[in-house]
């Protein structure tokens, strides 16, 4: 059984990514945060598609 799901929006995705991640390691929120903005910013920017 194959799942597929497709990235066509993915600050979506990548926004509960972070939000897990924060959940479970807390110490580490600013480099979360950080890493969550720099993807936004190259998607949003149509770098990486």
């Amino acid at each position: 059984m194959d799942i597929h799901i497709p990235i066509t929006h993915p600050q979506p995705l990548a926004a509960i990514v972070a939000g897990v991640a924060i959940l479970v390691f807390p110490s580490r929120l600013n480099y979360i945060l950080a890493a969550y903005l720099v993807l936004t910013g190259i998607f949003g920017l149509g770098l990486f598609r």
